[in-house]
């Protein structure tokens, strides 16, 4: 029997894995930039003395201009290649910051968001890809999780500037907090074009000789790289055996733009429409069980609980980023051992969990005035219990699932809806906490996310099978089954 791709080594291949690394470092000035506006924000509210509402705006402004980042991504990426789509996110990054960290008003601030939310989007879609298609089945769970952990250390280093930099003038403070991370992105920008270029992509494009080069670079050895190859091959409709550039591409595979449209959102295949209800699932129960409420507004929640000066608030923030990075360092370690569908399971029945003790502990919070220290000690302690099982496995599986599911010709425009879903469900949550907060309470509002937890976990068990050690190129089969059943999701609990 021939060994499958799905069987390569679990050695990490350092190629591979330093190319994955480098792409991620668009996700640390993602998550900078998101961190970082959460101590920003109560500075810039000084400022220019603006209300709840705006500062609803600048928190979610970002997310809805990410929507046409990500959608305009996945076009992109099938065009000109993921590098330099890579490359176009790190230069909106950089005109981004330079607007903000110019910033002399409100509006010129809300602009630099929009146009840093355009490269959010590039970023979103982008770095996973990337990562997936470089990597073999048995280590892809971990390289394609790099882009989520980039995420953490970003927002960890957007919240220690938020309490490094709160000293300065309020002027001067906040714009270096935004303004910084103009430096990494022009970095970036300059790095990435050493990398390789996807080799999938490459096939796709015809360029063999080229894609071939790169596939024995990415993997462990001669025998995986081959085989990787034949298996990409079959899965676009040419000879396995062929080497030559200058071979046929059949068109289907080639064609870009509106029957791609067509074909995944109105005549999708079973499998296909399976493959997209999970990948736009998942991104939309990411964010609309209330993540973004915890990262941008967790001084809001620990000054409810009874943290009252403004450096302490952001101290505790800091926890909230340690958190999160240390247990998306852990999610890494597990997601290819204990596999996609178990860590996302655990990771929501813990969320569950965290966010009704946490909406019970501020409702006590919250009728003492404050004054009850088991109750603020309590409240940060699920806190921070919410953040880790998050991201011990809603965050990174999210990204790592919509990255590897969706077939070869599908997977830019895929994973840019996916990551559209995302952004519209991150941009809903941190333009309306603060209006839900005083509609039923910042406990209610915990609570109501706790509930839509419950729905995903229903989701989760019916839709998503697991993943581990497939091939991209198996994915299409394994969302294939049961056709003589009425339904093929009855039995999908069992996978």
């Amino acid at each position: 029997m021939e060994k499958g791709e799905g069987q390569s080594s679990t050695k990490i291949n350092k190629y591979a894995c330093a190319c994955s690394i480098v792409a991620s470092m668009i996700s640390i000035i993602f998550g900078y930039d998101t961190g970082v506006m959460s101590g920003a924000m109560i500075f810039v509210k000084k400022e220019f003395n603006i209300s709840d509402a705006k500062t609803e705006v600048l928190a979610g402004i970002l997310n809805l201009c990410a929507l046409v980042g990500s959608l305009s991504a996945g076009r992109t990426s099938d065009y000109i290649g993921r590098r330099y789509t890579i490359v176009i996110a790190s230069v909106i990054f950089l005109l981004g910051s330079v607007v903000m960290g110019y910033g002399p008003s409100y509006a010129v601030l809300l602009v630099g968001r929009c146009i840093a939310g355009v490269g959010v989007g590039f970023a979103l879609m982008i770095a996973p890809v990337y990562s997936a298609e470089v990597s073999s089945p048995s280590t892809r769970g971990f390289l394609t999780s790099l882009p989520e952990v980039g995420i953490s250390i970003g927002i960890l280093l957007g919240y220690l500037s938020n309490y490094i930099f709160s000293g300065l003038p309020l002027r001067l403070g906040w714009r270096i907090m935004l303004g910084i991370a103009a430096i990494p992105s022009l970095f970036l920008a300059i790095c990435i074009l050493r990398m390789p270029e996807s080799p999938r992509w490459l096939i796709m494009k015809g360029r063999l000789g080229e894609a071939k080069e790169i596939m024995y670079k990415v993997s462990n050895d001669p025998e995986e790289a081959e085989l990787r190859l034949r298996e990409i091959k079959r899965a676009i409709g040419i000879d396995e055996n062929c080497d030559d550039d200058s071979v046929r591409i059949p068109d289907s595979v080639k064609s870009q733009g509106e029957g791609i449209w067509k074909e995944l959102l109105l005549k999708p295949t079973k499998s296909l429409r399976w493959i997209l209800i999970a990948g736009v699932g998942i991104h939309f129960f990411e964010h609309a069980t209330g993540i973004e409420a915890v990262i941008l507004y967790s001084h809001k929640i620990f000054a409810k609980a009874g943290v009252h000066d403004h450096k302490h608030q952001i101290l505790a923030t800091c926890g909230v980023g340690l958190t999160k990075f240390s247990f998306i360092v852990l999610s890494t370690i597990l997601i290819d051992r204990v596999g996609r569908r178990k860590l996302v399971l655990t990771s929501v029945s813990g969320m569950i969990v965290a966010l009704t003790g946490l909406g019970t502990f501020l409702t006590l919070a919250e009728q003492s005035g404050g004054k009850l220290i088991w109750t603020l000690v309590l409240s940060i302690i699920t806190t921070y219990s919410y953040v880790a099982f998050f991201n011990v496995g809603l965050a990174p599986v999210t990204w790592v699932y919509t990255a590897e599911i969706f077939p070869l010709r599908y997977r830019g425009l895929g994973v840019g809806i996916g990551v559209a879903v995302n952004r519209l469900m991150n941009a809903t949550v941190s333009m309306t906490f603060l209006s839900m907060m005083s509609a039923m309470t910042i406990a209610g509002t915990f609570f109501m996310f706790s509930g839509i937890s419950i729905i995903a976990l229903i989701f989760f068990y019916y839709f998503l099978p697991e993943t581990k050690g497939k091939s991209l190129e198996e994915m299409e089969a394994l969302f294939t089954r049961n056709k003589g059943s009425k339904s093929n999701f009855v039995e999908i609990g069992k996978y």
